[in-house]
């Protein structure tokens, strides 16, 4: 007797709570699959660098290169020989300031390197050409000044012969074509997008750091090298900032449907 009373209130409680099948999660309960445990965080951006290098690897090396060589062949054709009279530019109280400094040429010379970095990092065919049609607005702009408003910096008092290793600057990019500085504007160009990718890839700060400090020097150097005067930084610098920021917003998402980096 004992037994089926028991079993008469298991049959009650189970009539008063029927067995309903539960229903199946909605999606937003659905959580996202955890990452690996062996995943670390420096695998994300190390594995976008590695990629980014070497999509369109040789399309980017030989265009820069090429692009480089047509630069250079207007550039010193105007600097050898200018179409009209070429004005010396005055000096400002930053330019006694900051001295010459011969280990500076280093610097001056690490642009070819810096501004090689943006386009390697570029991440398709599409944002390289655009970045490409930029940096080309950039130094047209800056050719159509010299060829236009020539213009020089004073001859420093300085024994060059004392510096041999200055003897090849000076011989192939005397200190015409002064302002502005396109040394400065590529720089300034260069490092506003470079800081864009690093971003972008999610790279440690010490990336962005290191960044702006190599801008900074190659900004310095082109003062320490007497190449160029502190209205020529100046000018160089609006230029590579303007050019830079309107080729990013040209080029950046539109509502949010066309991502910069994919």
């Amino acid at each position: 007797m004992s037994y089926s009373g028991n079993q008469h209130h298991r049959d009650e409680g189970s009539l008063s709570q029927p067995n309903t099948p539960e229903r199946p999660p909605y999606p937003a309960e659905i959580s996202a699959p955890e990452p690996p445990s062996d995943q670390t965080p420096d695998q994300s951006w190390q594995g976008a660098l590695y990629e980014r290098f070497f999509v369109l690897a040789p399309l980017k090396a030989f265009g820069t290169m090429f692009f480089m060589v047509l630069f250079f062949m207007a550039y010193l054709k105007l600097l050898h020989d200018p179409v009209f009279a070429v004005t010396t530019m005055p000096l400002t109280p930053v330019d006694h300031w900051i001295v010459f400094e011969p280990s500076s040429l280093m610097l001056y010379l690490s642009l070819w390197v810096y501004v090689s970095l943006p386009p390697a990092l570029l991440p398709n065919r599409q944002i390289l050409v655009g970045y490409g049609l930029a940096i080309a607005g950039l130094c047209a702009i800056g050719l159509l000044i010299f060829l236009f408003f020539p213009t020089a910096v004073p001859t420093p008092h300085i024994d060059w012969a004392k510096y041999p290793d200055f003897h090849l600057l000076k011989g192939v990019d005397g200190t015409g074509n002064a302002c502005p500085s396109l040394h400065v504007a590529t720089a300034a160009f260069s490092g506003i997008w470079l800081s864009r990718l690093l971003r972008d890839m999610r790279c440690p700060g010490y990336f962005q750091i290191i960044n702006t400090l190599w801008c900074l020097a190659i900004i310095y150097s082109t003062m320490a090298t007497k190449q160029h005067v502190f209205l020529d930084v100046v000018a160089g610098g609006l230029l590579g900032i303007i050019m830079a920021l309107l080729s990013l917003a040209w080029l950046q998402p539109n509502n949010q449907k066309r991502a910069l980096i994919e």
